[in-house]
């Protein structure tokens, strides 16, 4: 499978670099089994089937840029990338006290020396860069997370070419996020209101939610011909047993974004490997196409009864799992989503999901004037039965 297969002509006008106005006033293209149509994304409810599910991915993007200067005045850029220590939790590590140890990428990193240690020259904090992509602060007062509000920027991708402004402090967040860990956005939900959402409801739509850490690795260029053979980033998930109970019961379920996509069908392949006897939440990019696929329902009920046979109503994971043509989705019917990078993991997240019509979709998009990426418009897609 060629990566050139998946590409397509991005004009960078097409990107969009500011978030609409008011949130929710976005165009939303619908993909429904071969047909295309343009709508307000304010008016989703009237176009989603009443009792359908939609299951949207909580996760909150944590401040993740620590800008700091050596004595020298050479600048520094600190990204967060994953917790270590004390805990390899984002839940657990936001909530630490005076120390924590994350994995890093580092700007500017020739210049700063390992185990040589940077001071903020206002706050009591010290970064300390223990290895090549680890750093250790030090601080006296705050949580980890209060810190970073303190000191942290947020991470806009590199495509938006501009410096943070104070509005993307908001837009560049959910309404409903609330797990600290991110650090880019499930772009696909910037687009709800509290409004829409109430609406949704009011038509008797159903909410869920669930949480996946998006990481630095969703914008990680595919650098080989051959896509099978990119190596997948992986991300914490996490997901209630509540919400399992539902998906089990629902007739149509349709993912906020590719990373609730990503969450939910890596669930099943949890469920498929509790089937091998195999208990650790982990899914490797090989498991869809090296596993046999089981029943869905069989799948979820494998999760709910291991975690009811281990008491617990939360269950927490790790995926790296690669969805690309060929492979066949099992737990979603339908997917909101925004437009993606040529050449990615995303398109080729589409391209499996509605097949060749996603070249249709995206040229449709071009032709009547979408813009792309994060803070672009929105679509929902409906594969034909056959895809």
């Amino acid at each position: 499978m060629k990566l050139a297969d998946y590409s397509y002509d991005l004009p960078e006008f097409r990107i969009a670099k500011h978030p609409p106005e008011e949130r929710g006033t976005s165009k939303l293209l619908i993909y429904n089994q071969g047909n295309i149509g343009h709508h307000n994304f304010g008016d989703i409810s009237q176009e989603l089937p009443k009792d359908a599910t939609l299951v949207f991915n909580d996760t909150k993007v944590i401040p993740a840029r620590i800008i700091m200067h050596r004595d020298t005045g050479a600048r520094i850029e600190i990204f967060l990338l994953e917790p270590l220590r004390p805990s390899t939790s984002h839940e657990v590590i936001m909530t630490s006290e005076k120390t924590c140890t994350w994995k890093c990428m580092i700007g500017n990193a020739r210049k700063w020396k390992e185990n040589t240690t940077l001071s903020h020259p206002t706050l009591n904090f010290t970064a300390t860069r223990t290895g090549k992509d680890e750093v250790t602060f030090h601080w006296e007062e705050f949580s980890f997370s209060e810190l970073l509000e303190e000191i942290g920027k947020i991470p806009l991708p590199p495509y938006i070419h501009r410096d943070v402004e104070e509005e993307d402090k908001d837009r560049y967040q959910t309404v409903y996020s609330k797990m600290n860990g991110a650090v880019a956005a499930p772009t696909a939900g910037l687009h709800f209101t509290e409004k829409i959402i109430s609406d949704l409801r009011e038509k008797g739509v159903h909410t869920e939610y669930l949480t996946l850490h998006v990481s630095a690795g969703t914008f990680q260029p595919i650098k080989t011909d051959n896509i099978t053979e990119h190596p997948m980033h992986n991300e914490q998930v996490w997901i209630q047993k509540e919400t399992i109970e539902k998906l089990i019961a629902s007739t149509q379920t349709i993912a906020v974004g590719t990373t609730s996509m990503r969450t939910l069908e890596s669930l099943y392949w949890f469920g498929v490997r509790l089937e091998q006897g195999i208990e650790e939440f982990y899914i490797k990019q090989t498991d869809p196409y090296t596993f046999s696929a089981v029943d869905k329902r069989k799948a979820l009920q494998n999760v709910l009864d291991f975690m009811n046979n281990k008491g617990i109503n939360q269950l927490g994971g790790q995926t790296e799992i690669f969805l690309y043509p060929g492979y066949q989705f099992k737990i979603c019917e339908g997917l909101i989503t925004n437009y993606h990078m040529p050449n990615s993991t995303l398109i080729l997240l589409i391209a499996a999901f509605i097949g060749d019509d996603w070249r249709k979709v995206y040229q449709e998009a071009l032709d009547n004037d979408y813009k792309f990426l994060s803070y672009g418009d929105s679509s929902l897609l409906i594969p034909k039965s056959n895809n």
